[in-house]
């Protein structure tokens, strides 16, 4: 007897009691797993896509021929394996990027919640997850190394007044092994590749090129193209070998297509820099001390020439200036008079405003000046300048020490807030700017609310590798010039010489010092810097290999520069604001747990804009210059000041037309998308921000309760992106 294995007849519903279909939701795994049982290829609208129908036509084709390769699944399902060419993929682009999940294809509106998914794919196709580093490290290479050199870019010598080295220009050459020929003069393409570097433990690294002039004897000489140093290359930067390379090129090099880049490769180990954490530069932070009774608005300016910390503490009813190059508290109302506020009532009004609270608390501190018989900018600026610490010495020249009222005004002009720029002793700006700061105090001291918090999102900034780097090599180059002019100076102190001083030769050998601080930086992951007074510890890790997401998560890891040991929860918080932005559960436990955080997927950091062009939009659009407007109507009823990252340098009485005109500029494309806005009520302002390490995610703007997000916008996305632009 021989037994057959039939296959059981389909059921019939009808003879199921009180049988009902179930209702299925678009894009829910029933209706999912129902149309992969009865269709064997997914239907598209070929009227619309005819790209789609001769891809999805050749799968079916090739599902034919493999069909009777495989077994067949429970209920007629089949197994399917199908090998992809990747010259089908260039091909048939379109069919490949056409989103079938949810049941929706780019020709369909875009309604609902689910919709949006759609972006996000788009949308890390374009920009891929590590995009920030590598924009960071082409910023500080295009333009960031060019305004350090420009900041200190002469070197004059104390014994020859007439000698003198002058740089002009300064960018990076292409990589090139470390025995090759480093100079521009010798333009000899080097074959170096990033994976010889990891197999041979060399430094992926290309020479610091400069184009500078010098005296010798009675002429000047200008030398191009000399190299001061080597600097090691970001991997994907724009000057690497990788950058702008196809997938078939890629390969060529030995590399793997997928890899995301923005590491360094030095003495042959992958070495990433993690985003560092830190409080916004150049902006006022107001805290509060309870147990010393104590109101203080800080800030830490910084620019390339400069940086320095001031606070403005409100102690014992009185207001102080505090900071590292003065010996004492200085009140300030002889400060506002150094910078040339000579009237009390203006000073008054500059602070206060016509608030009599504020008035009443601010009036207490003019018996300081009368107490020490200070009532004129002079008598302002000797007080000042004799209690400055000085670690200058006197030159070789026989020239005395400056007097103290020209110690005072150097003071306030470049080192107290040295971010607010002085230009022809003009102090009002700075003066505008401390008032604004002991205002905050005086605000702070009646509404504790109005205290910042350190840990909210908009108070930090990320430092990513360009930043970093621009720290260090401004470190290195200023401890470089520093070698030279000592060198040169032991030169020319020597009353005889066999031959005409060459500086060419003093400028090379001390390149090296460069070379070697960039790579111990990065090899250990110490920042030393002496004139910053920095000192960091693993700013630095060995890219992980564990696996392809394993890397991933590496680039996109924020370390925290809090101390971990302290149990202290405040840091360690889950943020309301970092909704979007920080991803709330990828945090690792024990010590470290909140402190060492990731980036979510679509976060971006932005890099820095030129603040100029925005200078002249703001005033543009009918703000006035606060330059010219006094106490009374700076603080007068509706009048907001606009503050460019930091700075306050307009008025407007019509904060929301301001608001609205420069969004509207902004997305219309006018402007650059990553230059925020935005007005505070409680401090009668409006912020605008164009600097490097603010936090952003996308947003979709909606007008009347409808998207302005539509499918097109999708597919532009996607056709820039398949256009050459290789991303993850």
């Amino acid at each position: 007897m021989t037994l057959r294995r039939t296959a059981a007849p389909p059921a019939d519903p009808s003879n199921e009691p009180d049988s009902m279909p179930l209702p299925v939701m678009p894009g829910s795994p029933m209706k999912r797993n129902r149309a992969a049982q009865t269709a064997p290829t997914l239907k598209t609208n070929s009227a619309l896509d005819p790209a789609a129908t001769a891809a999805h036509a050749q799968a079916a084709e090739s599902h034919k021929h493999d069909h009777s390769h495989h077994k067949k699944g429970k209920k007629g399902g089949d197994f399917v394996e199908t090998a992809v060419d990747c010259n089908s993929i260039n091909k048939d682009f379109d069919a490949l990027l056409n989103p079938f999940y949810y049941s929706k294809s780019l020709t369909d509106p875009i309604n609902t919640a689910q919709d949006k998914w759609n972006l996000l794919p788009a949308f890390l196709k374009i920009k891929g997850l590590v995009k920030q580093h590598i924009d960071s490290y082409n910023y500080f290479v295009e333009v960031q190394l060019k305004k350090i050199v420009q900041a200190s870019a002469e070197i004059r010598s104390d014994v020859d007044p007439n000698f003198y080295i002058r740089f002009h220009d300064i960018y990076l050459g292409n990589p090139r092994r470390a025995d090759e020929e480093q100079d521009s003069k010798f333009d000899l393409a080097s074959t170096i590749t990033p994976n010889e570097c990891r197999l041979r433990d060399m430094t992926y690294a290309a020479p610091i090129l400069v184009d500078f002039e010098y005296v010798r004897g009675r002429q000047r000489v200008k030398r191009n193209g000399t190299a001061i140093g080597r600097m090691p290359v970001m991997l994907r930067s724009s000057k690497c070998v990788l950058s702008n390379k196809s997938e078939a090129e890629m390969q060529l090099l030995q590399e793997c297509p997928l890899d995301p880049g923005g590491y360094f490769i030095v003495n042959g180990t992958e070495k990433v820099i993690l985003v560092q954490e830190q409080l916004s530069k150049n902006r006022v932070i107001v805290e509060t001390d309870l147990k010393k009774d104590i109101v203080q608005a800080s800030v830490t300016s910084s620019s390339n020439e400069r940086k320095s910390k001031s606070y403005i503490i409100l102690k014992k009813d009185r207001i102080y200036m505090r900071h590292n190059v003065l010996s004492e508290d200085v009140p300030i109302v002889i400060l506002l008079k150094a910078m040339g506020i000579q009237s009390d009532k203006e000073m008054l009004l500059l602070v206060a405003g016509i608030d009599s609270t504020f008035q009443e608390d601010f009036a207490i501190n003019f018996e300081e000046s009368v107490k020490l018989g200070i009532y004129t900018q002079h008598q302002a600026l000797e007080y000042i300048g004799s209690r400055i610490k000085i670690n200058r010495k006197p030159n070789s020249f026989g020239i005395t020490r400056r007097n103290h009222v020209q110690e005072a005004i150097e003071a306030i002009s470049s080192v107290i807030i040295s971010h607010v720029v002085v230009e022809n002793l003009n102090f009002r700006p700075k003066a505008l700017y401390v008032a604004h700061m002991a205002r905050r105090v005086l605000m702070a001291k009646h509404d504790p609310s109005l205290v910042d918090d350190r840990d909210y999102v908009g108070n930090k900034r990320l430092e990513l590798a360009g930043q970093l780097l621009a720290l260090l090599f401004e470190d290195l180059f200023k401890k470089f010039q520093f070698d030279i002019k000592m060198n040169i100076d032991k030169v020319l102190k020597k009353p005889v010489r066999t031959e005409q001083f060459d500086a060419y030769g003093v400028v090379a050998i001390h390149g090296n010092h460069i070379t070697q601080g960039m790579n111990r930086a990065i090899s250990t992951g110490n920042w030393s810097l002496k004139r910053f007074r920095m000192e960091r510890a693993g700013v630095t890790h060995v890219l992980s290999r564990l696996s392809y997401i394993a890397a991933l998560g590496m680039m996109t890891r924020i370390s925290s520069q809090f101390e971990k040991t302290r149990k202290v929860s405040g840091p360690r918080a889950l943020q309301p604001s970092q909704f979007g932005m920080l991803c709330p559960s990828d945090t690792p436990e024990g010590e470290a747990c909140g402190l060492v955080k990731n980036l979510a997927l679509m976060t971006h950091i932005t890099t820095n804009d030129e603040e100029q062009p925005v200078r002249k939009l703001i005033f543009a659009l009918g703000a006035e210059d606060v330059q010219t407007v006094g106490g009374r109507e700076l603080h007068g009823q509706g009048a907001y000041i606009i503050f460019l990252n930091g700075s306050p340098i307009a008025l407007t009485r019509r904060p929301k037309f301001f608001l609205n005109s420069f969004r509207r500029l902004r997305r219309t494309g006018r402007v650059s998308e990553f230059i925020s806005v935005f007005i505070n009520h409680h401090q009668n302002a409006v912020h605008v921000a164009t600097d490097d390490g603010r936090i952003c995610r996308p947003l979709i703007i909606v007008e009347d309760g409808k998207s302005k997000e539509r499918d097109d916008g999708i597919r532009r996305l996607l056709g820039s992106w398949s256009r050459g632009v290789f991303g993850l």
